[in-house]
């Protein structure tokens, strides 16, 4: 990762991203508040709408999404990262490789809020363009 944490809230956000890349779920949910939520703000694609809470991000949103790249991908990169108290921005691309082969790189920004140290609520924006070129939309898409 090319950005610099500046205090302890960035930190907690590198780390989370760290983690979600080496794949390592339970680890993951050790980071995560337990009134978690997760918002991919894009429609019509898998793992869209609001989950929440911790657990549910983790069993019903991540394992599925993350079980559809080969084990330990996609990789998180981050370009810049800015916060403000407990609000952290970020701006990220992710590269890896799907389960079937194909080459996944798509571009990302965050918004994450903390609470207790913890990572509390994250918005997920993303290129939604791409995820349907790939072939990615739900079925009712």
């Amino acid at each position: 990762m090319s950005a610099e944490p500046a205090n302890d809230q960035e930190r907690t956000v590198v780390e989370f991203f760290d983690t979600l890349s080496s794949g390592d779920l339970e680890a993951l949910r050790a980071l995560l508040h337990p009134d978690a939520s997760w918002t991919p703000t894009a429609k019509d694609i898998p793992g869209a709408g609001v989950h929440h809470p911790r657990d549910a991000v983790i069993d019903e949103f991540l394992a599925p999404v993350r079980g559809m790249f080969k084990p330990g991908d996609p990789k998180v990169y981050i370009s810049n990262i800015v916060s403000s108290g407990d609000r952290v921005m970020v701006e990220s691309r992710s590269l890896g490789e799907f389960a079937d082969g194909r080459t996944y790189d798509n571009l990302y920004a965050w918004a994450f809020d903390l609470k207790d140290g913890q990572v509390w609520k994250i918005r997920e924006y993303m290129d939604s363009l791409y995820i349907h070129k790939l072939g990615l939309q739900t079925a009712d898409a």
